[in-house]
């Protein structure tokens, strides 16, 4: 019996605990409960902490240059190239000049030997004059009536003729002769004394040294930017270290067809030559065109377009914030912004297709 009382006891004991244990949970359960519902402040805190944010790249704005530049090369060419041909055929009897020499107008290149054609023109010079004197006769006895006028007309005809056939003569004689038709320099001779040569065959070749020219083939998209009389830096490969200034000569009127590049003509100035530039040197244009300096711009790949328009996403305080914008020229990867953001406000950097305004976001990287 003593020992079934002492169970009982121990039992009751152990109930009495357990239950003064519950009692302490639940009171301190409805204090914290309590404490939630008088301080919402704590919970909207607790709230934010708990949100997920979308990891993304951002870029912070700041004015960058987005000028396009011409980079293309050509070699140094004269603008005026003579191919001087001879008018008539026969052996050449001397040459005067060879590559290299300067030469003015009217300067005799080479001569043929014209022995026939001098032989003829003075054989036709005699009949000329023999027909002069025929119709001054003519003309005297015209006057005493001793002729018809049919005759006086006859003799008249005949010495034109004469002297016609004298011109003719005296022409080809001066065909024998190739001369210069302006100052240039020669590039090339094809001729020896000794040598025949046929008519119209090229002799020499001159070339303007006073007007050196760069051909070059620029894109459509770049030509529109170009115009008459606009400066052209200029630097050479066999003359690295000093740079000459051309000018724009002329734009040509149409773009090759199978390439689309339209063709450019920089006049190089007049004493280029004298400095030292030879035709065929390779020259190097680097040409800022369509300048566009301290612009905004962003990644292109950070612009949307929908039905309002083309927008991008603005970070602040950790959330996006869609912006309206206005775009301007693109240059790699990166495209103007003319309207809608300011310097120093930060962007999201890549696709917003896929966000929201007003979306929590944290920045975990950056383009620049």
């Amino acid at each position: 019996m003593p020992c079934k009382r002492f169970f009982k006891s121990m039992l009751a004991s152990r109930l009495m605990a357990g239950l003064a244990v519950w009692l302490g949970c639940a009171s301190l359960s409805l204090q914290s409960s309590c404490n939630r519902e008088s301080n919402p402040q704590s919970n909207s805190a607790n709230a934010n902490r708990g949100e997920a944010r979308t990891p993304i790249a951002a870029v912070e704005l700041s004015l960058r240059d987005l000028s396009r530049e011409l980079a293309t090369s050509a070699a140094v060419e004269p603008r005026v190239r003579i191919r001087l041909a001879s008018r008539t055929s026969g052996t050449v009897k001397s040459v005067h000049f060879e590559e290299g020499d300067r030469v003015t107008k009217g300067e005799a290149l080479a001569e043929l030997d014209m022995s026939e054609a001098t032989a003829e023109y003075a054989r036709a010079a005699a009949m000329a004059e023999q027909a002069r004197l025929t119709y001054q006769r003519q003309a005297e006895l015209l006057e005493t009536r001793l002729i018809s006028p049919s005759d006086y007309d006859q003799s008249r005809t005949d010495l034109a003729v004469a002297e016609s056939e004298r011109q003719l003569w005296k022409t080809r004689i001066e065909f024998g002769r190739i001369t210069a038709p302006r100052d240039a320099v020669v590039t090339h001779r094809y001729i020896e004394p000794g040598e025949a040569i046929e008519t119209n065959a090229i002799a020499f070749e001159l070339a303007a040294m006073d007007e050196l020219v760069l051909r070059v083939g620029v894109s459509e998209l770049d030509v529109v930017h170009l115009e008459r009389g606009q400066s052209v830096p200029v630097r050479f490969d066999a003359m690295s270290e000093s740079t000459m200034q051309g000018a724009i000569r002329r734009i040509y009127p149409t773009a090759e067809r199978q390439s689309r590049l339209v063709t450019v003509e920089i006049a190089l100035p007049e004493d280029a030559s004298d400095r030292g530039i030879r035709p065929g040197f390779l020259a190097r244009i680097r040409l800022p065109i369509d300048e566009r300096p301290d612009v905004i711009a962003v990644p292109s790949a950070a612009i949307g377009e929908d039905g309002d328009g083309q927008y991008v996403y603005v970070v602040s305080n950790d959330r996006l914030h869609r912006r309206t914008v206005k775009t301007g020229a693109t240059r790699g990867q990166w495209t103007q912004i003319t309207e809608g953001l300011d310097v120093g406000e930060i962007v999201l950097a890549t696709n917003p297709i896929d966000m929201n305004d007003g979306q929590a976001v944290r920045i975990v990287g950056w383009r620049g």
